[in-house]
């Protein structure tokens, strides 16, 4: 099952300068482990030390919210398109 993932710039410097991939998962916990075993040390940016998503990382499932849907168990299916956008904050 191939799922197309959109990955930051911020991040590029883990996948090969590739803004654009193609992995594999039925889950967005397994697709996490398929971008760690193809791109060492990616998921350590994108999850803590217990394995939860970081805070300031948000994941979309053809751009709904994966917090709308069943978070890091959200189910993935062949074609989908998952984007990895970090917040941005800001003020004055």
């Amino acid at each position: 099952m191939a799922v197309k993932v959109l990955v930051p710039t911020t991040l590029q410097s883990f996948t090969n300068n590739q803004a654009t991939l193609e992995s594999s998962g039925s889950t967005i916990a397994e697709l996490l482990d398929s971008l760690e075993q193809s791109f060492p040390g990616i998921k350590s940016r994108l999850c803590d030390e217990q394995g939860k998503l970081r805070r300031f990382v948000n994941f979309y499932v053809d751009s709904e919210d994966i917090r709308h849907l069943d978070g890091i168990n959200t189910t993935l299916k062949d074609g989908d398109e998952v984007s990895i956008v970090p917040a941005v904050a800001g003020g004055c």
